[in-house]
C-alpha cells in the first residue's frame, strides 16, 4: 500500500526512501525464495554488522485490562464479539508495579503493558500514565499497547515517561480485510504517526500463520521496512489459535517458513530489534535457536502474553545457557 492509497492525511506526512533503495514485496519474496542456508547466512551477516549476535533483549508483557474489546480482530480472544477471555477491570497501579519488579528481578529490561481497547478514554489513559511513571521509576524501559490514540494522548504518555508504543500492522494491506473489518490499516498508521510525532519509539510488527500467502508475508515486511525510519522494535508473532475466534482452526505455519520470515525481517530492517513473540511456547528449543540464528534478538520473557501462554523463565534461562546467549 502506498502512502497515497492510505489517504491524503497519510500521504502528506509520510516520507519514503528512494525507489531504488526501497524493499518491495517482490524483492522480499525473492529473499524468501533463497535456499534456506543462503538466506540464514545473509541474515546472520546483516545481524552481526549491527548487533552482538549472542545478546538477546528481554521484555515482559502484562495485560492491565483484559477482555471486552469492541473490535473484531479474527485472531483475538479479547474481542467481545467472539472471544472467550472474560472482561476484567483495570489492574491497580500497585499490582502493575509488583509485576514489573518481579519481571526485572528475572532479567527483563523492558516492561510492556497492554489493554483491550479500540482506544483509551482519557480517564483510563490517566491511570495508565501513572503505571508508566511507576514502572519507569523501577529503572525499566516502558512500553504500552492500548489501541488507537486520539490527538494529545501520545504526548500525555510521553510526558509520563513512555519509551515505546506498540501498534502492530498485523498483516499485509491486501489481506487485512480478511482478518479485521471494524477498522482499517490506515487507522493503525494514523496512530503510529501520532506516536512518532510525540517522540516515542515505535514497536510495530505483525502476525503470520493466519492463512496468508508468502507474498502477503513479504508485503507485510515491505510495509514495515518502508516506514521512515523502520520501527525500533519489530515483533514477529506466530498465530496462537484461540478457541472461539474465527481463526481457531487455522492450519499451522511451516516452521521453516517462520524462520524465513525472521530472516527476511532482519535483512530488510537491519537496525531494528526483531522480537520472537507470540507462538514461542509452541516452539521447541531447536526452532528457537534457528530464529536467533536468523536474526531474532529480542523475546517476550515470562509466563503469559496477554491471553496466550509463553515459555517459563526457567526454560528460557536453560536455553540461553545452552546457546551461550546473554541478556541485553
Amino acid at each position: 500500500m502506498t502512502a497515497a492509497a492510505r489517504g491524503p492525511e497519510r500521504a502528506a506526512t509520510s516520507t519514503k526512501p528512494p525507489a531504488a533503495e526501497r524493499w518491495t514485496a517482490a524483492r522480499i519474496e525473492a529473499l524468501f525464495d533463497l535456499p534456506f542456508a543462503d538466506l540464514l547466512f545473509r541474515a546472520q551477516q546483516v545481524h552481526r554488522q549491527h548487533f552482538d549476535a549472542n545478546a538477546i533483549q528481554r521484555s515482559t508483557l502484562l495485560s492491565v485490562k483484559t477482555g471486552g474489546c469492541s473490535e473484531d480482530c479474527g485472531y483475538c480472544s479479547q474481542s467481545a464479539r467472539h472471544g472467550e477471555a472474560g472482561r476484567e477491570k483495570m489492574l491497580d497501579v500497585s499490582e502493575v508495579v509488583a509485576a514489573a519488579q518481579a519481571a526485572k528481578d528475572k532479567g527483563a529490561s523492558r516492561f510492556c503493558m497492554g489493554a483491550a481497547w479500540k482506544g483509551p478514554k482519557d480517564k483510563d489513559l490517566d491511570q495508565v500514565a501513572e503505571m508508566v511513571k511507576a514502572v519507569k521509576g523501577l529503572g525499566l524501559e516502558t512500553c504500552v499497547t492500548l489501541g488507537m490514540l486520539k490527538d494529545g494522548q501520545a504526548e500525555k504518555l510521553r510526558d509520563a515517561g513512555l519509551d515505546y508504543y506498540n501498534h502492530n500492522l498485523d498483516t499485509a494491506p491486501e489481506f487485512y480485510g480478511e482478518v479485521i473489518s471494524t477498522h482499517s490499516q490506515a487507522d493503525r498508521f494514523d496512530t503510529i504517526d501520532k506516536v512518532r510525532e510525540a517522540g516515542i519509539k515505535v514497536c510495530c510488527g505483525g502476525i503470520v500463520g493466519m492463512g496468508e500467502t508468502r507474498r502477503a508475508r513479504a508485503s507485510l515486511l515491505a510495509e514495515l521496512a518502508g516506514m521512515e525510519p523502520p520501527p525500533d522494535s519489530v515483533p514477529i508473532n506466530e498465530l496462537v489459535p484461540m478457541p472461539g475466534t474465527p481463526l481457531e482452526n487455522a492450519p499451522p505455519l511451516d516452521p521453516f517458513e517462520f524462520v524465513r520470515t525472521i530472516a527476511a525481517a532482519r535483512i530488510t530492517m537491519p537496525t531494528s530489534f526483531v522480537r520472537l513473540s507470540a507462538g514461542r511456547q509452541e516452539m521447541n528449543d531447536e526452532l528457537q535457536a534457528l530464529c536467533f540464528l536468523a536474526g531474532a534478538n529480542s523475546i517476550f520473557y515470562g509466563d503469559k502474553l496477554l491471553t496466550a501462554g509463553n515459555p517459563e523463565a526457567a526454560r528460557d534461562e536453560a536455553l540461553f545457557e545452552r546457546l551461550g546467549l546473554s541478556a541485553i
